[in-house]
């Protein structure tokens, strides 16, 4: 792991950090040329990539529904109950995520509030081929189901032979799945955006995967709504001498094993304990079945940043603003307050973050590279539309009209003014139309007054 020696008074710089940045232009190409095929030739061109990618020739994308219920009976029953309990834990958790639509009303009757909304339908992209990842399902599709969502449609690239793992269609069971197509990679959120003739589109994507799934998110985003655009797993472990230095190493060994690009930031005042954790990496290292993934990972993108005390290293924190943050210091909810970008916080000895991963309740779909500065975990709130509602009375409309056509006119935008403006003519003409009505001059309805500096005139 590279090390950063911050001397007193200095603080951590972005460029010191070893992550990767903006998507490579090869793959932001190879994605969009994937998309342009996908939305041209629809069903097509899901088969042309499929045999391409997958070595598979589909004569459908569907996955029968029956394939579900029998997953529930092939999985081991243990693996079954763990899914089961972390179920109920993420539902309840998402659960106290719920807003409600809310109104209020003013002393001249004017009604104001918020209208919430579900969005009608939610594809959520489930990697697979080589592994399965049963909790990506339930992290993606259950706060869509506690908002309402009526169609969760899910997409996975299939296995060898075109199926796919039944602990993820077990899963899929369990968290309320609607439909699911085995389709994956780019093309898999192309179909989701645009629709096929087999895969009707959805109104918002959801869910990680590798850097053309990550590419083909951003390239759609705007026709459709995507949650974010993941880049590779992170953790910042936060110690001080309190810590243990084996549950350390294990904890940053748990992020680099997932991909040679996880980044593994461990943050401390004290070099040698940093050392002593870097030593019981090296024994953990040589029993892990996944040392090769694990090593690259540690070897180029981990970073050991020594400061010269606990403000300098919080501010490390915050300068690194990771996805996962672990606090291993003595009293460490005392530094929460401390603590202002981060996706999901783990305070204290037991709160491993693995537990955030599979059971603990909160979402594991979080801000990575940095984004935890502007970006929230995936949430109820992903899944949901607000409508601003606005019912004026009359008497309210009396009040606020001067001020509306006030701003109108220092905007220069006279059928605004004249929207209000006929409004108030009605209102004091004491009618129900104002057919009939002398409108005399229509220029003094819309802009009454003359504002103190004069509008420039269009040219």
């Amino acid at each position: 792991m590279n090390v950063i020696r911050l001397a007193q008074g200095e603080r951590l710089a972005q460029e010191q950090l070893l992550r990767q940045g903006v998507l490579p232009a090869q793959i932001m190409d190879a994605a969009q040329g994937i998309v342009d095929e996908v939305r041209l030739r629809k069903d097509a061109a899901l088969r042309d990539f499929c045999l391409k990618f997958d070595g598979i020739d589909p004569e459908t994308f569907a996955v029968d529904p029956a394939l579900m219920d029998e997953a529930l009976e092939r999985v081991d029953p243990a693996f079954l109950d763990a899914l089961r309990k972390a179920a109920r834990q993420i539902e309840d958790f998402h659960a106290r995520e719920l807003t409600q639509s809310w109104f209020t009303t003013r002393a001249d009757g004017t009604m104001l509030g918020v209208k919430v909304t579900p969005v009608a339908s939610a594809g959520i992209y489930v990697p697979g081929g080589r592994a399965q990842y049963p909790s990506t399902v339930l992290m993606n599709a259950i706060p869509a189901k506690v908002a309402g969502v009526k169609r969760v449609v899910m997409v996975t690239p299939p296995q060898k032979g075109g199926s796919i793992s039944p602990y993820t269609l077990a899963a899929a069971k369990v968290a309320g799945v609607d439909e699911i197509y085995a389709v994956g990679g780019a093309q898999a959120i192309a179909a989701l955006a645009y629709g096929t003739e087999s895969i009707p589109r959805v109104a918002k994507i959801t869910g990680p995967g590798n850097a053309y799934v990550a590419a083909a998110k951003r390239i759609v985003s705007g026709d459709v709504g995507i949650d974010m655009v993941a880049g590779p797993s992170e953790v910042c472990v936060l110690v001080d001498a309190s810590a243990d230095a084996t549950v350390v190493a294990a904890d940053l060994m748990a992020q680099a094993e997932h991909d040679p690009l996880a980044a593994c930031y461990l943050v401390t005042c004290d070099e040698t304990f940093a050392n002593r954790v870097l030593e019981r990496m090296e024994v953990l290292l040589s029993a892990s079945p996944r040392e090769q993934i694990t090593r690259e990972s540690l070897d180029n993108q981990g970073v050991v940043v020594v400061a010269s005390d606990m403000e300098a290293a919080i501010a490390a924190v915050n300068t690194i603003a990771p996805e996962h943050l672990e606090l291993h210091c003595a009293d460490a909810f005392s530094l929460l307050g401390s603590i202002e970008n981060a996706g999901a916080i783990f305070v204290g000895p037991w709160s491993s973050e693995p537990l955030g991963d599979y059971v603990a309740g909160p979402n594991h779909t979080l801000p990575t590279g940095g984004t935890a500065v502007f970006s929230n975990p995936l949430s109820v709130d992903d899944f949901v539309k607000r409508s601003s509602v606005v019912c004026y009375t009359s008497a309210g409309l009396a009040a606020d009209g001067p001020a509306a056509q006030t701003l109108a006119q220092a905007e220069g935008l006279w059928a605004h003014a004249l929207s209000v403006g006929l409004r108030r003519t009605l209102i004091e003409s004491g009618g129900d139309s104002l057919e009939g009505v002398d409108l005399g001059d229509i220029g003094r309805i819309a802009w009454p007054e003359t504002l103190a500096a004069p509008l420039e005139k269009e040219a």
